[in-house]
């Protein structure tokens, strides 16, 4: 509840407390109720005469009655009568406040108050990447903004929503049984981080697991304590389902929250010299149930391959993948089985940390490892079908169709889809295995026992650089074939990023038959020019910054066991060989590129249209996605969302390059030489 008093509001809350703004310039202070105008929606009586639209009549429509002439109610707003003449500005002070003190400051306090503000927002930015280049400082600095912008309140109780508010009418009869009919039990109040506050006000889970990673620079709390709401009893399903987003809770997206926790967890005790052992094992426990529920429902026929369906990636498929197939038609998806392979490593390396602490996660840790190695076989050997997930010939990881009555047969569209088992990746240090015994024992019983299994997988019994083994769905010989056509230019490898669908479909589009439909797939580097599974985005092509990032992750783990014994050629056919390190920095800094108006000789993101004022000079957009031939930021333009991931490869690219002598510090340097006169600034040489 609001009353206003002059110049102020004093606002009453039962769990707050008290509050009072205070509105320079004496304005007319108007208040209304927070309730849904039944009149004017339902034709029925309205609780109070005051309601929710009041001041859009008041205002807009000229209705004097529509606002109570009581100064009271639960909304309230300050109206201010002004004639500006073109170009003029005014300053308007408002300050909300809780203590009894006087609202009233003078201009000269007010502006060293602010100037205190942002001095101390400078020196809280400046310690997580010193030195930086100020332009990528920039870039940084507003991708943890937006971030940190877009926390907001959300609540959604879909029992409530099926049976309706008791003080209003009843909805639709159909409405129990259509959207989130299976989901009674949600019942979500709480602050959540939104791909963003306006077109997207509403959590998406596999987004937020990506936001979890920036997130942790800034707020580790917060990140951790998002990961561990979804998976909460009034989030997850029971059974161990979680939920996707608010128009749809049950879609299936990626299982990458073990992934986020971990990287979380790291994060934080790098920072802090400390892991948060509590949050990783209340997040694994939860993750167990989840991890079951993957196993149950989408290996349906029991043969360690899955077909998780829509996945998160839109139109990528020739197939709405959100649709079983005509005819009962089954796809065993390369994505789905890989992504429950990084889902097994993850866990894998969660149970290995927490059994330091408890040795009951060691048995754990084993049951990861040998449903790793399954999936591994399953997605790399000629099973029962004659047939696998790798298709030798093309030297590519593909999606299978299994069509009633013939042969299956590959979907053979190169995407992201095929370049997704590379994520599938841990290594093991030597002092890991000599500190867990019976982990050790199994995994060489497994070597000994199950070579069709380890087969399948990078050598297990070679060891690495630092005398290292690596768990990898790809092996050597794989990695490379797979890695000539992600790094060609006209396939994959983008000036921006790695595209995600292969150029080679621009000229000559793929298509299939089946059941008298013919199925096509182009490539298309900027929005979708159809409707087709996709709605208002598109994976036919464009630079999506969350594969990329993983991509990047997953290139940086298999150097650490490869070393630069394994070096490819970027990009294919150049001639120059660089080690896989030295391929994700490289892939690094074309995502940087994309947020510089001086690199690559491309203009400002933000240097036209509506943005193109002295005010707005700085800032900078994190689109969606990226088209894939010319950078040109695409989707939502005014969220930061996954796109928000920059803030973290530009800790991780500056932050080190001055210490890795490979390729990072030669393009930081090359980053330094185009940066604007007068604005550089020493890269740090911390580690």
């Amino acid at each position: 509840m609001a009353l206003a008093d002059a110049d102020h509001i004093t606002i009453e809350d039962r769990t707050l407390g008290s509050f009072t703004l205070y509105a320079e310039g004496a304005p007319e202070i108007i208040f209304t109720e927070n309730e849904t105008n039944a009149r004017r929606l339902f034709n029925t009586p309205n609780s109070t005469p005051y309601v929710k639209d009041g001041f859009d009549r008041y205002l807009v429509h000229g209705e004097m009655d529509a606002i109570n002439p009581a100064k009271a109610g639960t909304k309230a707003g300050c109206v201010y009568c002004m004639q500006l003449e073109p170009g003029e500005t005014r300053v308007l002070h408002l300050r909300l406040y809780k203590a009894k003190v006087d609202p009233a400051l003078s201009p000269d306090q007010i502006d060293s108050l602010i100037a205190a503000r942002i001095k101390e927002a400078d020196e809280f930015y400046e310690a997580l990447t010193p030195g930086l280049i100020p332009a990528v400082a920039n870039v940084q600095r507003q991708a943890f903004a937006g971030l940190l912008w877009s926390k907001q309140f959300y609540h959604y109780d879909v029992r409530t929503w099926h049976r309706g508010d008791p003080l209003e009418p009843p909805p639709p009869a159909g409405r129990a049984e259509g959207r989130n009919c299976a989901w009674d039990h949600f019942d979500a109040a709480d602050v959540l981080s939104m791909p963003d506050s306006w077109e997207y006000p509403w959590f998406a889970s596999w987004d937020l697991a990506f936001h979890s990673i920036p997130l942790a620079l800034v707020d580790p709390k917060f990140s951790k304590q998002q990961l561990t709401l979804l998976l909460r009893e009034w989030y997850m399903h029971p059974n161990g389902q979680i939920p996707a987003y608010e128009w749809a809770l049950g879609d299936v997206n990626p299982p990458v929250h073990a992934w986020a926790a971990w990287r979380v967890y790291t994060i934080e005790r790098r920072a802090t010299g400390k892991g948060d052992r509590l949050f990783l094992e209340r997040v694994f426990h939860k993750l167990l149930l989840n991890f079951t529920w993957w196993v149950n429902r989408k290996d349906s026929e029991g043969n360690n391959v899955f077909e998780g369906g829509f996945l998160g990636l839109d139109n990528i498929g020739i197939f709405d993948r959100n649709q079983p197939l005509p005819s009962g038609d089954l796809v065993e998806q390369s994505d789905g089985t890989s992504w429950m392979g990084m889902f097994c490593l993850s866990m894998l390396t969660i149970a290995l940390e927490l059994a330091q602490d408890n040795p009951v996660y060691e048995d754990v840790a084993t049951k990861f490892l040998e449903h790793f190695l399954y999936i591994a076989e399953a997605m790399n050997n000629m099973g029962p079908r004659d047939i696998a997930l790798w298709d030798e010939e093309d030297g590519f990881y593909y999606d299978l169709l299994h069509h009633a009555g013939q042969p299956s047969k590959y979907v053979k569209v190169r995407s992201m889809v095929g370049l997704i088992p590379i994520f599938a990746v841990a290594t093991l240090e030597p002092e890991t295995l000599s500190k867990y015994p019976g982990f050790k024992k199994r995994l060489q019983w497994f070597l000994e026992h199950r070579p069709e299994c380890v087969d399948n997988v990078a050598k297990l019994t070679e060891k690495g650089k630092g005398e290292r083994q690596v768990l990898s769905l790809v092996s050597k010989d794989k990695l490379i074939r797979i890695m000539e056509r992600m790094l060609s230019e006209d396939e994959f490898l983008s000036p921006y990023g790695l595209r995600a669908l292969s150029k080679v479909y621009k000229d000559h589009p793929y298509e299939l038959r089946l059941d008298g439909t013919t199925y096509r797939i182009d490539y298309e580097p900027a929005e979708s020019t159809t409707g087709i599974f996709g709605g208002n985005s598109n994976w036919r092509g464009p630079v999506w910054f969350p594969l990329n990032y993983l991509m990047i992750e997953s290139l940086q783990n298999l150097e650490h066991y490869y070393g630069h014994d394994l070096m490819v050629e970027m990009p294919t056919g150049s001639g120059v060989k660089l080690s896989l390190a030295e391929v994700a920095a490289e892939l690094e800094v074309r995502l940087i590129s994309l947020f510089l108006p001086y690199t690559n000789g491309r203009p400002s993101l933000v240097g036209a249209g509506p943005y193109d004022r002295e005010a707005w000079k700085e800032l900078v957009l994190f689109n969606e996605y990226f088209d894939g031939d010319t950078g040109r930021g695409l989707g939502a333009n005014h969220q930061t969302g996954w796109t928000g991931l920059i803030a973290k490869i530009i800790q991780q690219v500056f932050f080190t390059a001055a210490d890795k002598g490979d390729t990072a510090s030669v393009m930081v340097d090359q980053m330094k030489k185009k940066a604007p006169k007068g604005k550089k600034k020493p890269v740090s040489k911390k580690a």
